[in-house]
C-alpha cells in the first residue's frame, strides 16, 4: 500500500517571469486592462510604509484581460493526438458558461502554448494572465506533465481547469491572508517537502505568503472551495481542520469570471478582447534555435 504521501496529488507551481520583466509586463497589464493597475492612494493609506516604486507597482498589478471578454489562441508543443487536445481545450473553456472567455486552437503563434515535460521544468503550472505575451516564442506558457488519455477525468477538472484559471488572471485563493493564517508554517514546510519536493523558501512563496487583500480584486471573503485554492491537509492547519480546496470550479468561481468576463447582453455582439491584446503584446523574441522539442 501506498504511502499518505504518496497519494497526495501534484500541486501548481504558477511561473513567475524574471524580475527584469516585471515592470514591462505591468504596463502591458495596464494597457489591456487599466483596472489592472494598483490603486496607488489607497494602498498608501492601507499599506504603513508603502512606497509606490515601479518594481512595487508592478508586484501588485493584476494580469486579468480586457473587460469586454478574452479569446486566446491555443498551441501544443509536443503534438499530441487530437482527442488529448480536443479533450484539454474543452476544459480549458469549462470557463466560459458564465462568462465571455474562449480559448480556441491555432497553430501559428499561439498565445497559449501548452507543454507536457517532466523533469525540473515538469509539473502543472501557468503564467499569470497577461504576463503570458512576455514568454519567448516556441516557449511553453503551461505546462501539464505526462497528461494523456488515460489520466483520470477527475485530473481533467482539478488541474487543467485550476491552470486556465491563471491563464486568465487568477492568483491561488489559498494566498488569501485569511486562509494564510490558518497555516502551521514549520508543519506546511514539512508536509510540501516530503510530498512536493519543494524547498522551505518554494513554500513561503507559493502557500505562506499572503496576496495583499489592497490590491486584489475579488470575492468579499475567501472561498476555502473554488478551483483556485489548494487542497491543505488538517495536519499542518493550526486547528486541526483542513482547507477543503476545490476539484472543480465552483458557484463562487463562476459568478466571479462572470463579473471580470461579462459576456453581452442579449442582442449584442461579443467583441473579445483579443485584439487589444494583440496590439499591446510585445515583441517576444523567437527563440527558434533554442526551442525544446518535447514529447
Amino acid at each position: 500500500m501506498s504511502s499518505p504521501a504518496a497519494r497526495e496529488p501534484i500541486t501548481c507551481t504558477p511561473k513567475a517571469l524574471p524580475r527584469s520583466k516585471w515592470v514591462a509586463a505591468a504596463r502591458t497589464a495596464s494597457q489591456i486592462n487599466p483596472v489592472n493597475h494598483p490603486p496607488v492612494e489607497r494602498l498608501v493609506r492601507a499599506m504603513p510604509g508603502f512606497t509606490p516604486s515601479p518594481d512595487r507597482i508592478a508586484v501588485l498589478t493584476t494580469k486579468y484581460w480586457g473587460t469586454s471578454g478574452v479569446r486566446l489562441t491555443v498551441g501544443f508543443l509536443d503534438s499530441p493526438p487530437a482527442s488529448l487536445r480536443k479533450r484539454i481545450l474543452s476544459h480549458l473553456n469549462a470557463w466560459a458558461k458564465t462568462a465571455n472567455v474562449r480559448f480556441v486552437p491555432a497553430s501559428t503563434d499561439p498565445q497559449v502554448r501548452i507543454a507536457r515535460m517532466g523533469g525540473k521544468d515538469g509539473g502543472y503550472w501557468s503564467y499569470l494572465g497577461t504576463d503570458v505575451l512576455h514568454i519567448d516564442a516556441g516557449e511553453p506558457t503551461m505546462n501539464l506533465e505526462a497528461f494523456s488519455m488515460t489520466t483520470p477525468a477527475s485530473e481533467f477538472h482539478r488541474v487543467i481547469r485550476h491552470e486556465a484559471g491563471h491563464t486568465l488572471g487568477f492568483p491561488h485563493e489559498h494566498m488569501r491572508r485569511e486562509l494564510v493564517d490558518l497555516i502551521d508554517p514549520q508543519k506546511a514546510i514539512a508536509f510540501f517537502e516530503a510530498t512536493q519536493g519543494w524547498s522551505a523558501d518554494e513554500t513561503r512563496q507559493q502557500v505562506l505568503t499572503p496576496l495583499e487583500e489592497a490590491s486584489l480584486w475579488g470575492t468579499a471573503q475567501s472561498d476555502p472551495r473554488s478551483i483556485m485554492c489548494y487542497q491543505i491537509p488538517g495536519s499542518i492547519t493550526k486547528n486541526g481542520q483542513p482547507i477543503i480546496g476545490g476539484r472543480d470550479i465552483d458557484k463562487s468561481d463562476y459568478t466571479f469570471v462572470a463579473k471580470i468576463y461579462a459576456k453581452p447582453a442579449k442582442g449584442t455582439t461579443a467583441r473579445p478582447a483579443d485584439r487589444k491584446a494583440t496590439a499591446a503584446r510585445p515583441r517576444a523574441r523567437a527563440n527558434r534555435r533554442g526551442a525544446r522539442r518535447r514529447r
